[in-house]
C-alpha cells in the first residue's frame, strides 16, 4: 500500500524569528508556514511555531496535510479571474492560456505549483506578509468555481441544452404564447354581436321621420 503523505510536494514559504526580551536576556522563537500539494489539484497550509526551526517546520508541514482542500482546474488552468483577500493583502488570480506558465512569485507561486496549476497569471495587492499572501491565496482558491456548479447553484439548464429539449427555450415560448392569446380569445367570445341598420332602413327612417 502505498503511502499517500509521501508523494505530497512540501515547500517552505516563510520563516520568522521572534525574540522575546525577558529579565534574564532574550528567548527566541521560529514560526513557520508550509504548503503541502500532490499537484494534482490538491494543495493545504499550515503554520507552527517552536523553540527551534525543525519542530516548527514539522508542525507547519503536519497541519498542511490535516487540512488540504481542491482546486478546481480547466486545462491546467483556473476557470475564471478570482480575487482573494485576508488583512490587507489582495491576490488576483487569473486564467492563462496554454504555454504562460505560472507568473507568480513568494507564496503564491508555491500554492499554484504545489497545486498543479501550470498556467495562470497572479498579482499581489497591498501587503505583502507571506503569512497573509498564502492565506489570502487560499481565499481566492474558495471562491473558484466550475460552471457546472455555478448553473447547479442558480438552477439553470446547461448552455448545451438543444432546443425543443424539456426546460429549453422552446417550450418557454410556447407557453408565453398559450398564456398571452388564451384570455383574448376568451373576452371576444363573450362580447355580443351589435345589431348594424342596413343603408335601406335607415333611409326609411329619415321618411317616417319628415
Amino acid at each position: 500500500m502505498m503511502n499517500r503523505e509521501s508523494e505530497l510536494q512540501e515547500t517552505v514559504v516563510h520563516i520568522n524569528r521572534v525574540a522575546k526580551v525577558v529579565k534574564g536576556g532574550k528567548n527566541f522563537s521560529f514560526s513557520a508556514v508550509v504548503v503541502a500539494g500532490d499537484g494534482s489539484g490538491q494543495v493545504g497550509y499550515g503554520t507552527g511555531k517552536a523553540r527551534e526551526v525543525p519542530p516548527a517546520i514539522q508542525k507547519a508541514s503536519e497541519q498542511a496535510k490535516r487540512y488540504m482542500i481542491r482546486v478546481p482546474l480547466i486545462g491546467g488552468t483556473v476557470p475564471h479571474t478570482v480575487w482573494g483577500r485576508h488583512g490587507a493583502t489582495r491576490v488576483l488570480l487569473r486564467p492563462a492560456s496554454p504555454g504562460t506558465g505560472v507568473i507568480a512569485g513568494g507564496g503564491v507561486r508555491a500554492v499554484m505549483e504545489s497545486a498543479g496549476v501550470q498556467d495562470v497569471l497572479t498579482k499581489i495587492v497591498g501587503s505583502r506578509n507571506p503569512f497573509n499572501v498564502v492565506r489570502a491565496t487560499f481565499d481566492a482558491i474558495n471562491r473558484l468555481m466550475t460552471e457546472s456548479q455555478v448553473t447547479r447553484l442558480r438552477g439553470v439548464a446547461p448552455s448545451g441544452v438543444a432546443a425543443g429539449a424539456p426546460g429549453g427555450a422552446a417550450d418557454v415560448e410556447v407557453e408565453a404564447e398559450t398564456v398571452a392569446v388564451g384570455p383574448v380569445d376568451e373576452a371576444q367570445d363573450d362580447v355580443a354581436p351589435t345589431d348594424v341598420a342596413t343603408p335601406d332602413e335607415s333611409a326609411a327612417g329619415k321618411g317616417d321621420a319628415s
